[in-house]
């Protein structure tokens, strides 16, 4: 990213009188030196960037998981219901919250569709791709247990946790299809709105972008598959149930649609065919 800036040279500047290109130039040096210091501010180690991976995904699969088990407390108390739109607005409000929280410092992963989509076009080295979706899926583990630990089980047992499934007329390859689709468009907003900041930092408006994303794909597949569009999201409560029902359904479609949006977005907008 730094020697993308440091590399650049606007060719308009050849074209100005002798003193207008001096100032031109000048002008250019500042602001490739204030990229390449904010840049800088951006760097973190790895141990910082996988602890903001944990929490991140941690938060997110907690309010997702619980705001399913919450809706079904409701049903059985006979009082007004989440409903769909309720879950999906946890879900699509988590992580917003987070990828604007701590996106600066990991990227705002927190889903390994993510993180295999920015390592199938090399944009993150094999080592962090397999310790940021270890960490993911830890962090999404532990969230699901600390779930399964502080409500009751008549609580969380009718919905298995939270754990997505599937509709009872779905099956698994329109289950995987919509999976795809839905993860799809997710990646493809994190590319778009959060990969491509300085040294892959996010924007706070990233947030939001990646948020409504969710949110919109919850509204649309909740009701068929669950609309995980993370693997964490269905591994965690699937080990704390335990429910491994179409288990593969979650970890294909969504990797699937993953590197599709990858590939599509790099294809389509490749970094070094844009000016900095």
């Amino acid at each position: 990213m730094i020697t993308r800036h440091a590399a650049y040279q606007p060719q308009f500047l050849t074209a100005l009188p002798e003193s207008s290109r001096i100032r031109a130039s000048e002008s250019n040096f500042l602001v490739r030196a204030v990229a390449f210091f904010s840049q800088r501010n951006f760097v973190y180690s790895l141990p910082r960037k996988l602890a903001a991976e944990f929490i991140g995904t941690f938060t997110i699969i907690f309010i997702a998981v619980g705001s399913v088990c919450a809706d079904q407390y409701l049903g059985a108390a006979s009082q007004t219901r989440l409903g769909w739109l309720g879950i999906a607005a946890a879900y699509g409000l988590a992580y917003a919250a987070m990828v604007v929280a701590l996106g600066h410092v990991s990227g705002g992963h927190f889903n390994p569709a993510v993180t295999i989509g920015f390592w199938v076009v090399k944009r993150l080295s094999t080592f962090q791709t397999i310790a940021y979706s270890i960490v993911q899926l830890t962090a999404a583990s532990g969230a699901a247990y600390l779930i399964k630990i502080i409500l009751p089980d008549t609580t969380w047992r009718p919905v298995v946790l939270g754990a997505p499934v599937l509709a009872q007329d779905f099956t698994r390859l329109h289950a995987m299809a919509l999976e795809a689709s839905l993860t799809f468009f997710v990646v493809f907003v994190v590319f778009a709105a959060a990969g491509d900041g300085l040294d892959g930092a996010p924007h706070r408006v990233a947030g939001l972008a990646v948020g409504l994303t969710i949110a919109m794909g919850s509204l649309l597949g909740g009701p068929f598959t669950g609309a995980a569009m993370n693997p964490a999201r269905a591994f965690g409560p699937a080990l704390a149930a335990p429910h491994w029902q179409n288990q593969g359904v979650y970890w294909v479609g969504t990797l699937f649609g993953g590197i599709i949006a990858a590939f599509v977005y790099e294809r389509l907008f490749p970094i070094d065919q844009r000016l900095p």
